[in-house]
């Protein structure tokens, strides 16, 4: 493919492959009048994950594991029709592919450590709580006569 604005790195030197990107073209609804009947302008890309060497295996075994329910045999399949060219599918897809193996091999989040909440803090809402409590008590007419 000459020309394209490859390649698309996926995180830090890492980047999708070329060689290993499968593309399809087809017929696209959507806005284009007459000239949607005769073009093929939605691009379905196609990356197989099980079997590439493009990622470390940290990555791939990470990205296998999330993306599981959208792979089938192995292989992530991205559509883009948005546009009414070609070429700017082929960019749309290609920068979703990317973006979607960076987002399923990024590392987990740190685990959030749990805090305990200051004595002074808790004693400070009790001793308002009461106050309060002891306001609305006040404003009762029971002592009126």
């Amino acid at each position: 493919m000459v020309g394209m604005s490859g390649p698309y790195l996926i995180r830090g030197s890492v980047s999708l492959p070329e060689a290993e990107l499968m593309w399809r073209f087809s017929r696209s609804s959507g806005p284009g009048g007459q000239h949607v009947n005769t073009s093929d302008s939605q691009v379905e890309l196609r990356f197989d994950l099980a079997r590439t060497e493009a990622l470390p295996p940290v990555w791939k075994e990470r990205a296998l594991q999330r993306l599981a329910g959208r792979l089938v045999d192995g292989v992530v399949t991205v559509r883009s029709s948005e546009h009414r060219s070609q070429w700017r599918n082929r960019e749309a897809a290609a920068v979703r592919l990317a973006a979607l193996l960076a987002e399923a091999s990024a590392p987990p989040p740190k685990p959030r450590r749990p805090t305990r909440i200051p004595r002074g803090i808790n004693e400070r809402r009790l001793r308002e709580k009461k106050q309060r409590a002891d306001t609305k008590r006040g404003r009762s007419g029971r002592d009126w006569q």
